[in-house]
């Protein structure tokens, strides 16, 4: 019975625009995980580079999105909860996409933080 739902619960989101796979014109996520040098892990540079994070939504190219620290969920096998930041952005369009990585403030984030961590991973979705 479950997997009939989820058969049924599966087409309807695929009806409404929402289903499994892309096609052209779809939307697209960025997923960008940060882990910062030690030295940056003090509340004044986290409270400067939480706010730089936040300000990078105010882009037009960026359609919704969230950011923060690794949840507080429960440990998994599968869960790396390493990283000390994560962003995570919507796109109407890898156009919007690609319009987003040229614009100047997000090469100002690039140029004003790259010294701050020690790791950055991206996984794009879409």
């Amino acid at each position: 019975m479950k997997y009939v739902c989820a058969c049924f619960f599966s087409m309807f989101l695929f009806l409404l625009g929402k289903g499994v796979g892309i096609g052209e014109g779809a939307g697209m996520q960025h997923h960008v995980y940060f882990w910062l040098k030690d030295e940056r892990k003090n509340e004044s540079d986290r409270v400067v580079f939480e706010k730089a994070l936040a300000d990078l939504f105010g882009i037009d190219a960026v359609a919704g999105g969230i950011w923060g620290a690794s949840s507080e969920t429960a440990e998994r096998p599968t869960t790396d909860k390493s990283f000390d930041y994560a962003i995570s952005m919507d796109f109407d369009s890898i156009a919007k996409h690609d319009e987003y990585q040229a614009h100047p403030a997000h090469s100002d984030f690039i140029t004003n933080f790259k010294d701050w961590w020690e790791k950055v991973k991206i996984m794009d979705v879409g």
